[in-house]
């Protein structure tokens, strides 16, 4: 393979984390999910939970489903297949949240189709992650790993400024933020400019997910898919039951476990919190969205620069401390008061400092994620083969995803305060930060190197 070439396969892989970002973008974060619970459950606390229910049940399909399919990947060798098998039902998931019509007597048939979707996402993520050990050198995966990160970003920010520029009106007005009608002639009235986030998710992977399926270069085939399963069910079983001897695989995966938890639970407060405490509406979380896409774009490049310069572990310490932060700047920020200070009635000082908040989350998060992956690379490598890595990866990260947002729930309760609430995610991130300094003290070892 010529060295353009493999170039051109490298990138290719990276840019299927831009075909796949968009759906997180638009549809579970910042549009389709807002008003599904507003408008097509009808009742918005009891769309919140059929949604929130939704979400846990395609997030647990992931966990029991991505183990067992990547210890059977590894047998077979070659990951497109897989990856392609998996496309199918996100592409038919997402093009159907068309249906979606506001107050449809039933929405159980748009739930599965979001599920479906959800799941099609993971798990192409998961065998297209795999792959990273092949396509780069040990000392280029940090680099590439950020880059691809970085990209994904980079698509969910225009994908969500397209939204917004060209479908979705602003706030109070029939017009989109470039002073234009919706395109297509979309009826906001019927929910149109948000329905149309499904299809066009779709359409945006089937455009940017070509690349990989032409140029970047897969594995060899390996043994039938019926030997493959065999064979890959015993790996996986030896594996679990050997766990001792993968004890820095196993801890770096529970500390990752803990951090991620902390992560989900603070992009899924974020906004709630800036609505319920600072009173944004849909066009503020729509500026903090793409403030944080944008620089959470950047932060994944630099990141992933960092990670090649001295290892990935570095930066996920950095990035854990940076979200500790944004934590803190959390708990003291309020409409009357900033760490205390009194302000003026209608400041703007927590609004902006809230932006900022927003832009070292998405700095950190990038940095963080694709730095985990890069560890785990290097983590699993001679260990574990690479696709059941990272289906316990994906378990890991499903398994308990639930106990960021139990937390918050409590201290909620308990405290009285929505601002309180979210001190558990503090322990959460020191917590993880704690477990990979016993693993570096326990091994006396630098990890991920």
């Amino acid at each position: 393979m010529t060295d353009r070439r493999r170039r051109w396969g490298v990138f290719s892989w990276m840019l299927f984390d831009w075909a796949n970002q968009p759906f997180h973008t638009l549809i579970v974060t910042f549009i389709f999910a807002p008003y599904f619970v507003a408008q097509v459950a009808g009742d918005p606390v009891a769309g919140q939970a059929i949604w929130g229910t939704t979400v846990a049940i395609a997030g647990g399909l992931t966990a029991l489903l991505a183990p067992v399919l990547g210890a059977i990947a590894d047998r077979t060798g070659a990951r497109k297949p897989w990856v392609l098998a998996f496309s199918l039902p996100f592409i038919a998931g997402c093009a159907g949240l068309w249906l979606a019509v506001p107050g449809m007597d039933d929405p159980l048939p748009v739930l599965i189709l979001f599920g479906l979707a959800f799941l099609g996402s993971e798990l192409t993520l998961l065998f297209t992650n795999a792959m990273l050990p092949d396509i780069a050198p040990r000392r280029e995966t940090g680099r590439v790993s950020g880059s691809g990160w970085a990209l994904g970003y980079l698509g969910g920010l225009i994908s969500l400024i397209l939204v917004l520029a060209l479908l979705a009106p602003a706030p109070g007005k029939e017009t989109t933020l470039l002073g234009m009608a919706p395109i297509f002639g979309l009826e906001v009235a019927e929910g149109e400019p948000a329905r149309a986030t499904g299809p066009l998710a779709a359409l945006w992977f089937i455009v940017f997910a070509l690349p990989f399926f032409l140029l970047t270069r897969d594995t060899p085939r390996g043994v039938p898919l019926a030997q493959a399963a065999r064979s890959g069910l015993a790996d996986l079983r030896r594996t679990v039951t050997e766990a001792r001897s993968h004890g820095r695989l196993f801890l770096f995966l529970v500390a990752s476990m803990i951090y991620r938890d902390g992560l989900a639970a603070l992009f899924a407060f974020g906004g709630i919190y800036a609505s319920g405490v600072l009173g944004w509406g849909t066009f503020q979380l729509g500026v903090f969205g793409i403030i944080a896409a944008g620089v959470g774009a950047l932060g994944a490049w630099a990141g992933g620069r960092g990670d090649a310069a001295f290892g990935p572990r570095p930066v996920i310490i950095t990035a854990n401390w940076a979200l500790i932060a944004v934590c803190a700047v959390i708990l003291l920020t309020t409409r009357e008061s900033i760490a205390f200070v009194a302000l003026p009635p209608g400041s703007t000082a927590p609004d902006l400092l809230f932006f900022c908040a927003g832009g070292i989350l998405g700095a950190a998060a990038g940095a963080l994620q694709a730095a985990s992956r890069t560890m785990l690379v290097h983590e699993a490598e001679g260990r574990v083969a690479m696709a059941q890595a990272f289906g316990l990866y994906a378990l890991s990260g499903r398994a308990t995803a639930f106990i960021g947002p139990a937390l918050i729930a409590i201290a909620t309760a308990a405290t009285g305060s929505q601002r309180l609430g979210v001190t558990p995610v503090i322990g959460l991130f020191a917590l993880g930060l704690l477990l990979l300094l016993f693993l570096r003290a326990r091994t006396g070892a630098r990890i991920g190197d």
